[in-house]
């Protein structure tokens, strides 16, 4: 630990005395409310002086307060001492009454109390808790201690003081003086609780010892706790000298070396300090057994080759990256829930579900002290957090971040490295990120992995298939290192904006966690409160000097940005600050107040407004929903003809399933002609022509199915649809409206569109719960099954079914 460091109450930082010298205190003395110091790791006897080293604000108050006044106060035991500020139900309600006898303050902030127990006491309840605990105490006197004739007792008390002598002189961390002390104790209950706290042993067998008022039972127990560590030494003590014969034999080896070692020296071959620092590096390293066993014979080889070999410096690299990785080094994990919560919060706005899933791993972790880190995939649009977020799961967990791009990655070495036999050969960026983290655990961001490529070089995707196998990657083995490394610590999360493209064996692997699109209203708050003050810290203004209403954010988001994520909008923010900041230095202006009327003069005239109105006011257009892997989207279909003989044209970069939707779909509106009231000579008379309005951008999917058919029956009954509606839903022959994906970013997109009204599949009704409810409240949803209640929506046209 630091010396500079504030710290507190640990069993290392304490030595135990016995003295005759006591300073006697009569029951009747003890005041019934006492401060209540908690302690970590330790129990403090009563008739025992011990030095405490404090370093908690709470915990220097208390002990200032009772220093200068009547010396008292309660010491008991936290049950678990990783609390970092104890309250009274975290606490033992059994410990000592104890009189502060020397008190030192150190520059640091931290104090040295030494104190001296008097009394057991039962801590009755709590009067106050801040700045720090006072209790209300009970005394307790040990049960037949007066019986101190008793044969029973003085059996019992010589066995356990014959028993601690055996263990004190089998076991070196007990210390001379406590040896010597204990002839000297007469008391049986002094006895035994001496011997207790001279006991490695864990907290709750010594709070027992505490708790036991029956001084017979007392030192029974004692005697059960030497039997048990006697046992242990005497174990101890056979693998000693079991080892000790293995140690002679590799003596004898190293003396045969060490002769040979002065025959190089004489014949001027003296050591290579290259090689003494490597063999110091591999000790220092704590690699397991047979990763040391593999340096360790590179590093003989490198001893017998010249430093001007090739192979030397080939060898040299290979035992560097050996000893540098962190083979048993880890962060500790910091598994406050509330902090936690809170860091997560902080970093980005809504995401509760991915939120809760960190906070239910932390949570079973606490529990469980050893679990498997889990592998997840981050799908959404950009913009959206993905790869901050893995910063704050970091932040959140006490660990390091390590982050890889696998956008464009094509070859399996830069998974897993390239073999020793080539030239410049390195180990794989997986290794090397865990090299730059210093930490075997840290949180290991896997980026766009739906964008690894393939050629003659290999398929990434098969190498990562051993990396985020959790019954695997405990013995994750590189090319170059040609040794396992466990990666089962490691915390992998990867980020997507599709799962189309990752491979399914991969993707199984994988815990799927998706991200939507953000609502106007989420975009207001994340605006507010996460983007405009990150650009005004980045752009050095104050909150004084740019202020902007939420009338004008909204604006901001609806009429310049059209996006899932807000990568633009924090753009347009920054555009906002630079203004106003020319604006603040180069004028006469000391602020500038943003309102809707400003952001235009700021930004000009606005990029993007509805044009849902003017798109669909004539026949044969229809709006579609459509998802793509940067969120949802609307998509306009139109549909004119002309005279010829029924050909069908199909442009806008469909794909061929978007291709046969269409035919598809002229195939469903031919067999209901009759019933919509076309003549059926019209589809021999006129060619069809279906076009996708921006033509740059490829086009798939059957989920158009249902446009398709309503864009050709407003063509052919040159009827429009109704305003400010959106469809989508796969269309089979039989005019059976089929469910479609992507629901939630399609119905997002609906809403960023200014759509009112939308068609959806009747089977896809449940995933409206993905949907925020302020979305759900401002759309009207209709859930069709059959092409029939289509066409009667969207064009108010009854189907007259014949009879």
């Amino acid at each position: 630990m630091n010396k500079n460091e504030p710290h507190d109450i640990n069993e290392n930082d304490i030595e135990v005395e016995a003295s005759n010298d006591l300073v006697e205190v009569k029951k009747s003395e003890y005041p019934e409310k006492l401060s209540v110091l908690p302690l970590r790791n330790i129990v403090v006897f009563p008739q025992m002086m011990v030095p405490l080293t404090i370093g908690r604000e709470s915990s220097l108050s208390l002990i200032d307060e009772v220093a200068s006044g009547n010396k008292l106060l309660m010491v008991t035991a936290q049950l678990d001492p990783d609390v970092e500020d104890p309250q009274y139900e975290d606490l033992y309600h059994f410990g000592t009454i104890c009189r502060v006898l020397r008190m030192v303050r150190y520059p640091n902030n931290t104090a040295m109390a030494v104190v001296q127990g008097l009394s057991r006491a039962e801590i009755l309840g709590p009067i106050r808790e801040k700045p720090y605990i006072i209790a209300q105490v009970d005394p307790k006197r040990s049960i037949n201690e007066a019986d101190a004739d008793d044969i029973e007792l003085q059996a019992l008390a010589k066995q356990v003081s014959q028993k601690f002598q055996e263990a004190a002189n089998m076991s070196q961390s007990v210390p001379m003086e406590a040896q010597s002390a204990i002839i000297n104790i007469s008391e049986p209950g002094h006895l035994a609780d001496f011997v207790t706290a001279q006991l490695e042993i864990k907290v709750e067998s010594k709070q027992e010892i505490l708790e036991t008022l029956d001084v017979s039972k007392r030192l029974f127990e004692t005697l059960r706790l030497l039997e048990h560590e006697l046992e242990i030494l005497e174990v101890g003590s056979r693998i000693h000298s079991e080892v000790k014969d293995e140690l002679d034999r590799a003596m004898q080896e190293r003396y045969l070396r060490e002769q040979m070692e002065a025959i190089r020296r004489e014949l001027g071959e003296g050591d290579n300090p290259e090689i003494v620092e490597l063999a110091g590096r591999i000790k220092k390293a704590k690699m397991p057994d047979d990763v040391f066993k593999e340096a360790d014979r590179e590093l003989e080889r490198l001893s017998q080759l010249y430093a001007t070999s090739p192979e030397y410096n080939v060898i040299r690299t290979y035992l560097d990256w050996l000893v540098s990785l962190p083979w048993k080094k880890s962060s500790k994990d910091k598994l406050d829930l509330v902090r936690a919560r809170k860091i997560l919060d902080q970093d980005h706005y809504g995401l509760e579900t991915i939120k809760e899933r960190l906070l239910e791993y932390i949570a079973v972790l606490k529990l469980t002290k050893n679990l498997k880190s889990p592998i997840l995939c981050f799908v959404g649009p950009p913009g959206v957090g993905k790869t901050s977020l893995g910063q704050s799961i970091a932040r959140a967990l006490g660990r390091k971040f390590v982050r890889m791009s696998l956008g464009g990655v094509r070859d399996e070495a830069e998974i897993r490295g390239h073999r020793r036999t080539y030239i410049g050969a390195l180990p794989g960026r997986i290794i090397q990120g865990i090299k730059r983290a210093g930490t075997n655990n840290p949180v290991y961001m896997l980026d766009e992995i739906d964008k690894l490529g393939m050629d003659f070089r290999g398929d990434p995707a098969s190498a990562l298939l051993e990396v985020l196998d959790p019954a695997q990657n405990d013995s994750f083995s590189d090319h170059y290192l040609d040794v396992p490394f466990d990666l089962s610590n490691v915390m992998f999360v990867t980020t997507a904006n599709s799962l189309d493209t990752i491979p399914g064996p991969l993707r199984d692997r994988m815990e799927i966690i998706e991200l939507p699109g953000y609502t106007e209203l989420e975009k207001l708050n994340i605006g507010k409160n996460y983007l405009q003050p990150r650009q005004l810290k980045a752009h050095g203004l104050s909150k004084r000097q740019l202020k902007m209403t939420d009338d004008a954010m909204l604006k901001l988001i609806g009429g310049y940005t059209r996006e899932a994520g807000v990568r633009n909008l924090e753009r347009q923010l920054a555009n906002i600050c630079r203004k106003a900041a020319f604006n603040i230095v180069g004028g006469d202006a000391k602020s500038v107040n943003v309102d809707e009327n400003k952001l235009e003069e700021l930004l000009k005239s606005p990029i993007f407004f509805s044009e849902m109105a003017e798109r669909t006011s004539r026949s044969g257009v229809a709006v579609g929903l459509v998802w793509t892997p940067v969120g949802g989207d609307i998509l306009f279909i139109e549909a004119t003809k002309m005279r010829g003989k029924g050909k069908l044209t199909l442009t806008g970069q469909l794909g061929e399933v978007m291709q046969e939707s269409a035919q598809a779909a002229l195939s469903v509106v031919r067999s209901k002609a009759f019933e919509l009231g076309i003549d059926y000579e019209e589809f021999n008379k006129y060619d069809i022509h279906i076009h996708a309005p921006a033509g740059g951008i490829p086009k798939d999917g059957p989920s158009a199915g249902v446009t398709l058919v309503t864009t050709l029956t407003s063509l052919f009954l040159d009827k429009p649809i109704v305003p400010e509606l959106a469809m989508t839903g796969e269309i089979t022959l039989r005019g059976v409206v089929l469910p479609v994906g992507g629901v939630r970013d399609k119905v997002l997109a609906a809403h960023r569109a200014g759509v009112k009204q939308v068609i959806l599949p009747y089977r896809n009704e449940k995933d409206l719960d993905e949907v925020a409810p302020e979305v759900r409240d401002e759309l009207t949803f209709h859930f069709v099954e059959s092409i029939d209640e289509v066409i009667d929506l969207a064009l108010e046209l009854h189907i007259a079914v014949p009879v």
